[in-house]
């Protein structure tokens, strides 16, 4: 007898293969049989007739290198299916780090990621040094899904240089290079998935430095990639502004020395909205020679989100707006309220800077909805709806932003969205060198809320597009499963076949609902940051054991530390 068998669920499997009614059996952890009208009988049966059996997600872009470290659930990922997730992208996390410069990393983690310094500080307890003593902190934490952590590039940097190492007028020394190429291999061999790097302008620190990976040479990176190709497991991960040629060729040539693969973020950016196109065409022509590079995309735009308890509202420069910003939500709100208040603080102009950007940004924010539209057309916009009802802009945000009680949100997106409209993302997808990602789960705690991308393949990009062409189900599945495990390394899940690890979704499609982002308080320090729900997951299992029920934690933590490929 199975400890578990779900039944007459629409099973997509991840390879890619269409969807069919089966059984899925599970006996200690593992698929045991997939198939219809399977005979074995499980100690507990799952009816999932009319509903999507899918391997769990595996998330690679996310940011919970200090979280992990505290909350066994990681929201909000969990809540969207994900059973696997990996943090340490981008070139930031905690380790390793030497005893009295934890704050470097924690002020750089604030900026770069946008999560409180406060909430850092009092939720870490930093009872590690070397990258192995991290692993083994994560390994001791009970959670609800697998993870698996990445070098990051600044806090190697900053461990092996010291203050030179955030200082970008220093190079590293061979000697220093060396250093960090042995420690990243060290790591490697200790259970750390791999390395990351930042080579991005809008990397910045809490005090305005840029992440210290921006300014690193060649050589250094070069050096770094050869060890971890001498150590001969793991992959590399970076995020760039790709300003020119020699970006892409840097990174196949760090593929190329490591033997290794290497993902990239691939994103449209306004200032070259076409330049996704020549690096995907760059991709290609590397792979067919022979490396092996992969980009990462999003499931939609990258968006910040407006609002009075945001980090970022369209009136947080105004004199008037500034007098009451102190106030707890309720009193501000009815302060706004006030005719003369709104009078006043709608006579102010503020020039330059955050409102120069404003001014310019109306074309392109939008009210968000419930549930919200990340696919909305240029007439919904806040300069458009302003113009049709003959209003100033600021007049409507105004009281678009006092709706319900002041939670109201509204949505900005700012990359991946030149066109106003998602089919670059859509060419992106396609791209069979493409995997999902870009989530950044546990980041951007104010101001973005991107951590349901794995939900919006299914809602938007199968079932609810309708300004451009959908995708197979099939197809979303293993861009979210099988293709993203094996970027990373994992042979042992990402689909659902025998001998293959339990990590399984059973989603009802037609009721699968994203939320709006709400704000919650619940970070250490009385930390806020948006989260988003969603309705329509009805089961999720990791390792067999069944972690989720309609949106419920069930208080099983049956989640570990993955150590390298599997």
């Amino acid at each position: 007898m199975a400890d578990l068998v779900i039944r007459n669920g629409l099973v997509v499997d991840g390879s890619g293969a269409p969807p069919a009614v089966a059984d899925v059996a599970v006996d200690g952890g593992r698929i045991t049989a997939v198939g219809p009208g399977l005979d074995e009988r499980g100690r507990r049966e799952v009816d999932a007739e009319d509903q999507v059996v899918a391997p769990g997600w595996v998330d690679v872009h996310t940011h919970y290198d200090g979280q992990a470290t505290w909350d066994a659930e990681l929201t909000p990922s969990s809540w969207h299916g994900v059973t696997t997730t990996v943090f340490g992208n981008c070139s930031v996390g905690f380790a390793p780090v030497r005893p009295g410069t934890q704050d470097f990393l924690i002020n750089l983690m604030e900026g770069v990621e946008d999560i409180p310094g406060s909430v850092l500080a009092e939720g870490i307890d930093f009872r590690w040094e070397s990258f192995a003593q991290y692993l083994d902190a994560l390994a001791a934490t009970p959670r609800v899904m697998d993870v698996g952590a990445q070098v990051p590039h600044a806090a190697l940097r900053f461990y092996v240089m010291g203050d030179r190492g955030a200082d970008h007028a220093e190079a590293a020394t061979a000697d220093e290079i060396g250093e960090m190429g042995r420690l990243t291999a060290e790591a490697v061999a200790a259970g750390a998935l791999g390395f990351t790097t930042s080579r991005t302008v809008k990397h910045r620190a809490k005090d305005g430095r840029f992440t210290p990976s921006l300014s690193a040479a060649d050589a250094e990176l070069l050096g770094i990639a050869e060890a971890l190709g001498g150590a001969g497991r793991g992959v590399l991960q970076c995020n760039s502004d790709f300003g020119d040629d020699h970006e892409l060729a840097l990174l196949r040539r760090m593929a190329e020395v490591s033997g290794r693969p290497l993902s990239f973020s691939l994103i449209q950016v306004d200032g070259a909205p076409d330049r996704w196109r020549d690096l995907l065409a760059g991709v290609a022509e590397a792979n067919a020679a022979g490396a092996v590079l992969r980009v990462q995309v999003g499931s939609r735009p990258i968006g910040v989100l407006f609002g009075l308890e945001a980090t970022l509202n369209p009136f947080m420069v105004h004199p008037t707006y500034q007098a009451v910003a102190g106030l707890p939500l309720a009193q501000r709100v009815a302060e706004l309220r006030r005719p003369e208040v709104r009078d006043a603080l709608l006579a102010e102009r503020p020039e330059g800077g955050f409102a120069g950007f404003l001014a310019r940004a109306m074309d392109r924010t939008f009210e968000l909805t419930d549930p919200p539209d990340y696919e909305p057309p240029p007439s919904a916009s806040i300069a458009a709806r302003a113009a049709a009802e003959g209003r100033t802009t600021w007049a409507l945000l105004y009281d678009l932003l006092l709706a319900d009680e002041g939670r109201a949100l509204l949505y900005h997106p700012f990359e991946n969205y030149s066109s106003g409209d998602l089919e670059p993302v859509a060419a992106m997808l396609r791209s069979p060198h493409a995997i999902a990602g870009l989530g950044d789960g546990g980041a951007h705690v104010g101001t973005i809320c991107d951590a349901s991308f794995p939900t919006t393949l299914l809602t938007h990009w199968v079932r609810d597009r309708t300004r451009g062409e959908r995708f197979p189900l099939e197809f979303v599945v293993k861009r979210q499963t099988a293709d993203t495990a094996a970027a990373m390394g994992f042979t042992d899940r990402g689909r659902l076949a025998p001998g293959l690890r339990a990590d399984v979704n059973v989603i009802d499609l037609d009721k699968l609902t994203l939320r709006k982002p709400e704000m919650a308080h619940d970070l250490p320090a009385g930390g806020k940051r948006l989260v988003q729900r969603v309705d329509g997951y009805r089961h999720t299992f990791v390792a067999g054991v069944e972690t989720y029920a309609d949106g419920e934690w069930t208080g099983a933590t049956p989640g570990r530390l993955v150590r390298g490929a599997v």
